[in-house]
């Protein structure tokens, strides 16, 4: 090997290992390095950073600094005070704030912390909700069940002989409901319930109709009988000025009243058509006006 081939083959070497030395740190992670295993130092700083030893000596590893996410995956149902079985969603919000303890206490990966947690968050929940009645876990009360729940979680991973590193952030409750074992007859109670109240709307609402139908047809009645009543009048008033009439107009002229009336009576009996009368014109009343000589003047 010449000098050349040799001095290239040493600057692959040399970069290889300073390569291995060198590691990037994300500014959403803290980058742990181990060194046979055992934390040797925490990278809390973004950047470009260094280890003594290449890897498999000194290996480098990484957590989320972020707030994490860990939402009910088990429904399991909790019994209240009041001895009803309901289903709870929740989600809780954390982070990791000492890498050194939590890798130490709970795990390497967020997804250990996240198995304990979920534990921790089941067994708090369960004991406040065993507290309260489903009244209050639908009401503003349950502000104060997450804020329990919330300082439980807090002491249980801060207190005691190993704590776990993390902080928690926020608990929420996204959703409260009655067990399977219970809904459907939940369900039919509250289905009868609206059926009741239905047929008592519908029953009211027949009785009101028919109220007003019945009030409808009296004011008809009474409408129509004071109009043919006031009708009555009235024609009874214009039959009496008529009459008054007449007999005013017959007391001036008795005879040309008389040819009057009988005119009327031919118009009214002569002037149909299909009408046939037989009548002796020389004996009969009827033409009494025709065989007369006139009206006098």
């Amino acid at each position: 090997m010449n000098r050349t081939g040799f001095w290239t083959v040493l600057l692959l070497i040399v970069l290889a290992v300073v390569s291995s030395l060198m590691f990037v740190v994300d500014q959403r992670k803290f980058g742990v390095v181990y060194q046979l295993s055992e934390i040797k130092r925490v990278v809390d700083q973004p950047g470009l950073h260094f280890k003594f030893l290449p890897a498999p000596l000194q290996t480098v590893s990484y957590l989320d600094k972020r707030l994490l996410m860990l939402e009910s995956q088990v429904t399991e149902p909790s019994l209240t005070a009041e001895k009803q079985w309901v289903v709870i969603d929740w989600y809780v919000r954390w982070r990791i704030v000492e890498p050194s303890t939590y890798i130490r206490n709970v795990g390497r990966t967020e997804a250990a912390g996240a198995a304990q947690l979920s534990r921790v968050v089941r067994s708090a929940f369960q004991e406040e909700v065993n507290r309260r009645t489903v009244r209050e876990l639908l009401s503003e009360k349950r502000e104060s069940l997450m804020a329990d729940v919330k300082q439980k979680l807090q002491d249980s991973v801060t207190g005691g002989a190993r704590p776990w590193g993390i902080e928690i952030a926020d608990v929420r409750i996204t959703r409260v409901d009655y067990s399977k074992a219970i809904t459907e007859s939940v369900f039919t109670r509250m289905k009868a319930e609206r059926t009741r109240v239905a047929n008592e709307l519908r029953a009211t609402g027949h009785a009101e109709g028919e109220r007003i139908r019945a009030d409808a047809d009296r004011q008809r009645t009474v409408t129509l009988a004071n109009a043919y009543k006031e009708s009555q009048q009235i024609r009874a008033e214009g039959d009496s000025a008529s009459n008054r009439v007449y007999a005013q107009a017959y007391g001036r002229d008795p005879q040309f009243a008389q040819f009057y009336r009988s005119l009327e009576a031919y118009r009214n009996s002569l002037g149909l058509s299909g009408d046939l009368m037989v009548l002796d014109p020389s004996s009969s009343e009827f033409f009494k006006a025709m065989r007369g000589s006139g009206v006098a003047p």
